[in-house]
């Protein structure tokens, strides 16, 4: 299992909710949380051989933005 994070935009559970079925119609991503409380958002990425790539893709596509945390 990997883990991934990335800093994003998505501030509120509006927001949760327009990601959410992006983020669900990838198989590789098997749980996902945003922390909202956090000032810098973090989306958490779980899932076996998940693509930070792909998971930016999904993001950006629903109108938000994302930059991976090392």
């Amino acid at each position: 299992m990997e883990t991934l994070k990335f800093k994003t935009n998505i501030n509120c559970g509006g927001c949760v909710a327009k990601v959410t079925p992006a983020l669900n119609s990838d198989e590789k991503i098997t749980e996902w949380h945003v922390d909202t409380d956090n000032k810098d958002k973090i989306l958490t990425v779980s899932g076996k051989t998940v693509d930070k790539e792909k998971v930016m893709e999904l993001i950006a596509k629903t109108g938000f933005k994302s930059t991976p945390i090392d």
